[in-house]
């Protein structure tokens, strides 16, 4: 959700007066990057000279890292992975193929790039040979074994939702809110038939009394204008007989997604119907072509009216439709429902809109109504691998489903008899791990699933039994493995990653403990060369007694010494439900090698998986509920008197910094825990959760109408008259996530209290991800200078 960034600063009260670019405030400033761990090079110097630990040189990012590999998938015959990868020294990325067992990576050309599998969003048929997908809004079936492509639409309209359908001798899509069909079995020319007329209802012309009275006089008096209307009617008639099966949609509402039933019967409609009085942000973007001033829509706020999620059945026979519904007693949200091969069950998921319920139903297509066979209950918010249909799968039985559930507090697998009346859904996995992702082998005898069983900082494949049981553990390399494994389940290709290695695509037979070949090297030789920190995960005691997993980065660790005044920093992730503690790369990765150059100037960094971060099961995952600042504070709080108990870190001296959520953490740390930071740095913070969007807010805080105390205590504004230390505030201007206007009313707010120990950093061509290279290194400089004059013996803040 929320993510870690140049140009004017705002201090204080002198908010209103200037704006000033950064070259400026940089002279002002002097070099704040400090001196270098190795021989200086140019920011864009020799890239295979000596690495300059500088904010300049590692801000420069993925020049440096590289460009992760991406989208890996296999031809049919299983003897090619095919990847997308931008190589050092590319401007873009390329498609990419190796064989399967490591040799002739090359890239492909445009002409074979056609003949290739999608990266994502392919569809592929039973046999696993031809896949569908959609390429620049037209359909296209690609023969992955002969290297084929056929297009199958070509329009200046956009299809989407490709399926396969009758037996994988067609495939449906979707078109301006209707369903079409055509064949693709043999060489001929596809019959393009339209299977739907879904369509706005239409309105009858109103007319005033005096309207009606005339028309109504008109067919009285004149024989023509009866005979006529007589005639229309009958014409009318006539026409419903060759009428496409229709379904009206109602006011505010449209199509957003049809499917067919593998019988060919019933068309699934999912329904978006818009809501009203809804008022959305306006972003406004000021440095453009134009020269002039131009609005970005953007979001609405938690709490205002939500559309709605509607889920209709059409019978292509009869013509009529009917609605899904249930006993829910409440609004729910449906989700595209899952048919079983044969076509004889149907199964759809709905979630309540108050965000604490998930209920699986089976559903007559022809009634509309729905049986529940699984629900699930969380008295805070339900996180459920079952809604939206992704996560549910019929077995080769025809009946029984698979889906993942966090049901005992965990997230892993379980599989539910459809078919059976009052069944129980049966768990296949357990423990206090989890399960990333499952998917049925091509078998049908087994499950291939991606957990965190070995540690909770790391990702292994295993296979389970289709009935559970023992699980082997094929990766061994620590880490992430992130694994595709080919149609005949021989070889593995995967994306691994650690610590200190960038992600790079690998292949190893699919055996357990095999050897992997590393096919990628993205990040320059010079980085490659440097001794980057391997980061200690460790845990601390939590207040509560809960043990909270944490990066450890210390000078020793990097070759230097710490800095006399002992100093310490700790770093708050952002994105809220993440993970950032773990044994593998870290998308935080420009954060990363400035915690080795903190580490570098003697500072020792922590970097903590607070209460809330993703990883760690839903009791830890919850424990935010109707209080954000609440437990993941503390556990930031508890983070700094680890430092000082067991890093011997000067209590006075510790800072903290973050992003997105870790700016809404660092300004509730500033402000209600003033004395247990001299420094924080906030960027693009939320500052009012009232102001932040529904789809996450709502879930943890519900909504400020119904829980104005949850909002209250959860904000930052609210409490701002706290602040003691050093605060720094960075946000892009054009952020369309955490709105800028979110730094502006805390900076008013400051300004009104007069507090006089801030600042705020203004980035203006900056969405809530920086892109420019220049800002990340404006914004870093900035922290460093804050932390080097605060909480280092020079700086006069803290005493020894």
């Amino acid at each position: 959700m929320l993510r870690a960034n140049s140009v004017g600063v705002i201090a204080g009260a002198a908010l209103a007066a200037a704006l000033l670019p950064s070259a400026t405030l940089q002279g002002q400033r002097g070099n704040a990057a400090g001196p270098s761990v190795a021989a200086s090079k140019s920011v864009g110097g020799d890239p295979n000279g000596k690495l300059e630990l500088t904010v300049d040189t590692i801000m420069r990012g993925p020049d440096l890292v590289g460009y992760p590999p991406t989208g890996l998938r296999w031809s049919a015959d299983s003897q090619k992975l095919y990847f997308d990868w931008r190589k050092p020294g590319d401007d873009k990325a390329f498609t990419y193929v190796v064989g399967r067992d490591g040799s002739g990576l090359r890239k492909l050309n445009d002409e074979e790039i056609k003949a290739v599998p999608p990266a994502a969003g392919g569809r592929w048929d039973k046999a696993h040979r031809r896949v569908l997908f959609v390429d620049d809004g037209d359909i296209v079936v690609v023969d992955a074994q002969s290297g084929s492509r056929r297009q199958i639409t070509r329009t200046t309209g956009s299809e989407s939702s490709p399926r396969w359908a009758r037996n994988d001798t067609h495939v449906t899509w979707v078109r301006e809110g209707n369903l079409f069909i055509a064949s693709v079995d043999g060489s001929g020319t596809a019959l393009l038939t339209q299977l739907t007329d879904v369509a706005p209802r239409r309105q009858e012309p109103r007319l005033t009394e005096s309207q009606r009275f005339i028309r109504d006089e008109e067919e009285k008096l004149i024989d023509f204008v009866e005979k006529q209307k007589a005639d229309k009617k009958r014409t009318e008639e006539e026409q419903k007989k060759n009428k496409l099966p229709s379904f009206e949609l109602q006011d505010r509402q449209s199509a957003a997604d049809l499917m067919l039933s593998p019988d060919g019967t019933h068309v699934f409609i999912a329904v978006a119907e818009r809501a009203t009085g809804v008022k959305n942000t306006i972003v406004p973007n000021y440095v453009t072509e134009t020269g002039y001033t131009e609005d970005i829509q953007g979001r609405s706020n938690v709490g205002d009216t939500q559309d709605r999620r509607l889920l209709a059945v059409l019978n292509l026979k009869t013509g009529k439709t009917a609605l899904a519904e249930g006993s829910f007693e409440r609004d729910v949200r449906w989700s595209m429902p899952t048919v079983s091969d044969d076509g004889k069950l149907v199964v759809t998921a709905a979630r309540s809109a108050d965000n604490k319920d998930r209920w699986l139903v089976t559903l007559d297509p022809e009634s509309g109504k729905t049986k529940i066979i699984d629900h699930l209950h969380d008295d805070a918010w339900v996180r459920d691998g079952a809604f939206g249909g992704s996560g549910l799968e019929f077995l080769p039985d025809n009946k029984t489903l698979s889906f993942l559930s966090e049901r005992d507090g965990w997230m892993h697998l379980y599989t539910l008899d459809v078919s059976a009346d009052g069944a129980n859904a049966k768990q296949l996995t357990s423990g206090k791990w989890e399960i990333a992702s499952a998917e049925l082998a091509r078998d049908g005898k087994k499950f291939y699933i991606t957990s965190t069983e070995a540690h909770p900082g790391e990702r292994h494949l295993y296979s389970l039994p289709i009935d559970g049981g023992a699980r082997t553990k094929i990766t061994s390399m620590t880490g992430s493995n992130q694994a595709d494994v080919s149609p005949d389940e021989s070889t593995l290709g995967l994306v691994f990653s650690y610590s200190t290695k960038p992600p790079e695509v690998y292949v190893m037979p699919n055996a357990p403990a095999a050897a992997a070949r590393q096919v990628t090297t993205s990040p320059i030789e010079a980085w490659r060369a440097f001794k980057w920190i391997d980061p200690k995960v460790i845990t601390f005691k939590a207040r509560d007694g809960a043990d909270v997993y944490a990066r450890l980065f210390t000078p020793e660790m990097i070759g230097a010494r710490r800095d006399p005044s002992r100093a310490g920093v700790v770093f708050v992730h952002g994105a809220g439900y993440l993970q950032n503690a773990h044994k593998y790369w870290s998308t935080y990765y420009r954060e990363y090698m400035f915690h080795n150059l903190l580490a570098a100037r003697g500072y020792v960094v922590l970097d903590v998986d607070y209460r809330a971060s993703s990883g760690y099961g839903r009791d830890w995952r919850t424990a935010i509920y109707r209080y954000m600042g609440g437990k993941d504070l503390e556990d930031i709080v508890d983070g700094a008197k680890y430092l000082s108990a067991s890093e011997k870190v000067d209590p006075k001296r510790i800072g903290v910094y973050g992003g997105s959520y870790g700016g809404f953490i660092t300004l509730m740390a500033m402000f209600t825990t003033p004395d247990v930071f001299a420094a924080g740095a906030a960027l693009r913070p939320v500052t009012d959760w009232a102001h932040y969007n529904h789809g996450y807010t709502s879930n943890i805080l519900n909504v400020p109408q119904k829980d104005a105390e949850a909002y209250r205590k959860s904000s930052p504004i609210y409490f701002a008259e706290g602040l003691k230390g050093a605060l720094l505030i960075c946000h892009g201007m054009v952020d369309t996530n955490v709105h800028f206007q979110d730094s502006v009313r805390l900076a008013q707010r400051l300004i009104e209290l007069r507090k006089d120990n801030w600042e705020l950093a203004v980035y203006p061509v900056e969405n809530h991800g920086f892109t420019e290279e220049t800002s990340w290194a404006d914004e870093y400089k900035r922290i460093l200078k804050l932390f080097d004059e605060q909480l280092r013996a020079r700086g006069g803040k803290a005493t020894s």
